[in-house]
């Protein structure tokens, strides 16, 4: 059998769930997640695990939230001035919004509480602070 190492580009088939039973995301039925092994394209957690697996082997794989998308930071919750967001975007709680830093890059946000004056949006992963579980398959090796 072809066993997963570090530097081989792999496909799987995976459903991610939350420690509820939650399922966040899953690619079950559609095109495979593609990806090199150790090249940091994937969360830690799962990027890790991989190495060893044979192809066609099934695993459950529990991943802690520092290996995934890390801590939930309070300092990443900010208000902001309603009138800092063109007037032409309809704000709605759980909607998300995309600004530039100074040097370019993209971040994105949730808004998780709305008044007549102000938002409240939070700059953390939609999945920062909670642990994970995949269930995955090791299509292949290409």
């Amino acid at each position: 059998m072809t066993q997963a190492k570090a530097g081989d580009t792999v496909r799987i088939q995976y459903t991610g769930t939350l420690s509820d039973g939650t399922q966040f995301d899953s690619n079950v039925g559609g095109e495979p997640l593609q990806f090199t092994l150790g090249s940091g394209e994937v969360i830690t957690g799962l990027d890790s695990r991989i190495p060893g697996m044979n192809v066609g082997e099934s695993a459950t794989i529990a991943i802690a939230s520092d290996e995934a998308y890390g801590p939930h930071d309070p300092a990443k919750i900010q208000k902001v001035p309603r009138d800092r967001v063109p007037a032409e975007i309809d704000l709605e709680v759980g909607m998300q919004l995309g600004a530039r830093t100074e040097s370019g890059q993209q971040i994105a946000f949730t808004v998780v509480e709305l008044s007549e004056n102000e938002l409240t949006i939070d700059g953390n992963h939609p999945l920062a602070g909670k642990d994970l579980t995949f269930e995955i398959e090791l299509l292949e090796i290409v």
